[in-house]
């Protein structure tokens, strides 16, 4: 973010009442800008005991606008989150898919979109459609950055590997790239803490949000129980067919997972789902050969600048966020889909997970794709 580029610009930025997004704030001001902020509100309705930070989070983000000078607004996108996201959410999960809530939640909320399609109107975001719309550029506190190459303009990684966050924007539009700006990219997490300490912000040592995108300590199995219940089902060993075992439901489980599937005899992983008997697949072993694979097909090809100039790409990817990045080569098929040739066998590999691909120096992100066995 260099200070050209924000001159004689009209500047929205999205303060959550966190520490990276009041930095962000900081950073603005320090440059002479004084962008109108606005908290997004899309928390549980007041009537659900649900443990949700969002009063403390408006105070937060009141007295941090108000320090530097900016006006602050609510914006209520709770219909939009809980229609779009939650949907998405819900119809993936149920399909024994396993989709990413945070990144829906940047494409369809935090940065919204209006696309034409037939002569209609279809809402892809509502931000933009409420406020952004107004703005030339939206700032927000995401641990990534934007850098003009060769005349265009990039999504690119955090010098902070751990904090990184361009996978969770890997599906917005190229459009809402040309109006980002991420004014605490270039910085590591604790640079952002020492700045928020030295400057005496009043969420300084506050903890971060290990939820859910907006919706604060909600943890994502009570997410699901809430709109999907619980329903047994059968654990069967993958080899011999054998019954180990019952769980409270298929959405409940994802693709690799070890942990708290409460089986004796372990380690015990996931390793298919049977979703129309409700059925989970496990194989015993610390390192099974049918928790990993090398090779997977994408589909849904979403690219953020450009697309690969060649059917066959060196790249590095992920598929979780997790600080490493894999190597592979990328492979471009017919109608929207690909192949990827991993170098290493990965863990986990799952339907509806997002594989975010980077350039092979894991510095511009390509865009995503959605993930097809």
């Amino acid at each position: 973010m260099n200070k050209q580029e924000l001159e004689n610009k009209r500047i929205a930025l999205l303060l959550s009442g966190g520490v990276d997004s009041s930095v962000a704030l900081h950073l603005l001001a320090e440059k002479g800008f004084t962008p109108d902020c606005f908290y997004i509100k899309i928390g549980p309705e007041e009537n659900e005991a649900w443990d949700c930070n969002s009063e403390e989070d408006l105070e937060m983000a009141s007295v941090v606008a108000s320090r530097y000078g900016c006006k602050l607004e609510v914006v209520d996108c709770h219909k939009e989150y809980w229609d779009e996201v939650t949907g998405y959410t819900m119809k993936k999960v149920r399909s024994g898919f396993t989709p990413n809530p945070d990144v829906m939640c940047n494409r369809l909320i935090k940065f919204g979109a209006f696309d034409r399609k037939c002569g209609h109107i279809i809402k892809f975001g509502a931000f933009d459609e409420k406020c952004g719309h107004d703005y030339d550029l939206i700032a927000t506190g995401h641990y990534a950055q934007t850098k003009w190459i060769d005349g265009k303009k990039w999504l690119c990684t955090s010098p902070d590997p751990v904090k990184d966050q361009t996978d969770f924007l890997a599906q917005i539009y190229s459009w809402q790239l040309q109006k980002a700006i991420f004014p605490i990219g270039h910085l590591e997490k604790h640079e952002v803490r020492s700045i928020a300490e030295r400057e005496h912000l009043i969420n300084a040592r506050r903890k971060d949000s290990q939820g859910i995108c907006f919706l604060g300590n909600i943890d994502y199995n009570e997410y699901l129980r809430r709109y999907l219940g619980e329903q047994l089902g059968n654990v069967i060993e993958l080899e011999t067919g054998r019954i180990i075992g019952q769980h409270r439901g298929h959405w409940f489980h994802t693709i690799g997972q070890r942990k708290g599937l409460g089986l004796g005899g372990g380690p015990w992983f996931v390793v298919k789902k049977d979703t129309a008997e409700n059925i989970l697949f496990v194989s015993h072993g610390y390192d099974p050969a049918t928790a990993y694979k090398n090779l997977f097909r994408i589909h849904d090809l979403h690219w953020l600048t450009i697309t690969p100039e060649t059917h066959t790409t060196p790249i590095t990817f992920k598929i979780r966020h997790t600080p490493e990045f894999h190597r592979a080569h990328l492979e471009i098929q017919a109608e929207g889909t690909a192949l990827i040739y991993s170098d290493d066998y990965i863990h986990g590999v799952a339907p509806g997970q997002f594989c975010v691909i980077y350039d092979k120096d894991h510095n511009r992100c390509f865009g995503s794709a959605e993930i097809t066995l």
